[in-house]
């Protein structure tokens, strides 16, 4: 069985234009773009086992939705991305934290 990950993000796309980008790893993408879908996810995927947020939301909402994380799921790693690298960046990101927590 896959692990599964936990992609937050404001863009509408970021799982399939992630999953396209790393197709190559072992891995289940799922994907929230705001707080009822975070807690909607975690409540019905028991398998999540790592959740890794983008940069492109507001650090209020950022701050918010750690909490909720740990509050439904405080056994789940929580990954936020940083806002140097960009939009362009999340793939590597993702791709890099993934194979690090899950694949080795």
């Amino acid at each position: 069985m896959k692990p599964v990950v936990l992609l937050i993000g404001k863009l509408p796309g970021i799982v399939g234009h992630l999953a396209d980008q790393l197709e190559d790893l072992p891995i289940r993408w799922l994907g929230a773009h705001d707080h009822g879908e975070v807690v909607h996810q975690l409540e019905k995927e028991p398998g999540i086992a790592l959740v890794i947020m983008g940069a492109s939301l507001d650090d209020g909402i950022r701050g918010d939705l750690v909490g909720v994380i740990a509050a439904i799921r405080p056994d789940v790693s929580i990954h936020l991305k940083d806002r140097t690298s960009g939009p362009e960046g999340m793939a590597e990101f993702v791709r890099r934290v993934a194979t690090a927590m899950l694949l080795n």
